[in-house]
């Protein structure tokens, strides 16, 4: 991110080392990631060290650390999900995208992640793209569901 760009941010919120982590979300809304060099002058522009700025980017499942894919595929492992097969549902995706939970495509398409709940547990098992709630999902009907998104 270009330093007039983060110094934006940081007047934002009036470089107040309290506000850390909206910060951190504009940041991430931006940049579609925290890259470490816009870690660094968070620091420099709040005067705390790196550490306490990567403790808190660390902190929250929320903020990733490498860069994310353009849909962002939210698998909900959470009970009700469990029991009704999302541990299939979630192994699909990783075939039909070629990738494992945590990572993203190469080409940048996808990022595909667990969560422990959505809050939606009678419609489990749920996944969410880029906040758009799927329920009921079944293996079947998971590559129609990614081609939406290509």
């Amino acid at each position: 991110m270009d330093n007039k760009k983060m110094a934006s941010i940081l007047d934002k919120y009036d470089r107040d080392m309290g506000q850390l982590v909206p910060i951190l979300q504009d940041i991430q809304a931006e940049e579609n990631y925290l890259p470490k060099d816009s870690l660094v002058q968070v620091g420099l522009g709040l005067g705390i060290s790196l550490s306490q700025v990567y403790s808190v980017a660390t902190f929250f499942k929320a903020f990733s650390m490498k860069p994310r894919g353009r849909h962002l595929i939210n698998v909900c492992m959470g009970t009700a999900c469990h029991v009704r097969g999302a541990e299939r549902v979630l192994e699909k995706i990783e075939r039909a995208s070629g990738i494992d939970a945590g990572d993203s495509t190469d080409d940048g398409r996808f990022s595909l992640e667990t969560v422990n709940c959505v809050g939606a547990c009678a419609l489990g098992p749920i996944v969410v793209v880029d906040g758009d709630y799927a329920g009921q999902m079944r293996t079947d009907k998971v590559e129609k569901m990614l081609k939406k998104y290509e």
